[in-house]
Order: structure tokens, then sequence, then C-alpha cells
């Protein structure tokens, strides 16, 4: 299981521990994830995702999951949120 967020695609980084002497040895940055179940109001259910807490604020900000999915781009969405992005708007096309 990759250490990635679903929704922006955020992964590890790599970077230095300094100790006081100025000796640096190599390190991970993981991102904050969280295992969430975010509630689509379109499908009328919760999909369970895993993601990081800047996705989850920016889930909010944009007024829910379904806002989120539209103004979001494919090549940043995991397999599983790129089928639920998919459904999401062929049940918008369907109830229009």
């Amino acid at each position: 299981m990759s250490r990635r967020c679903e929704l922006t695609g955020k992964g590890p980084m790599t970077g230095n521990n300094v100790s006081h002497a100025k000796n640096r040895t190599r390190r991970r940055f993981l991102p904050n994830l969280n295992d969430v179940t975010l509630q689509s109001e379109v499908l009328g259910r919760g999909i369970k995702l895993k993601i990081c807490a800047a996705a989850l604020r920016t889930v909010d900000h944009r007024g829910g999951l379904d806002q989120f999915f539209a103004k979001s781009k494919d090549s940043e969405l995991s397999d599983s949120a790129l089928k639920v992005k998919k459904e999401i708007a062929k049940a918008q096309t369907a109830a229009a």
C-alpha cells in the first residue's frame, strides 16, 4: 500500500536529518494520511478514502466531495477516486 493521498496525489518527500554537529543523514517526510468516509450528496452514500489532512480541508472549503471532484484533475486522482468521480458525473447528468 503506497503512502499517497488518493485525491491530491501527495506522497513522501526526502530530505536530511541535520544534527547539531551538522551531520546529514537521509530521511523521508511522510504525508499526514487519514482514513475518512466522505458523504456524496449526488450518490447518497459514503465513500471511504485515504487522504491527507490538506485534502480534507480542501474538500471542506470547496463545499463537499461532489464539488471537489468537479474541479479536480484526473491525473492527480487514484484509480478508485477516478471511478467515484465518473460515477458522480454520470449521476449528475442523469438527474439533470
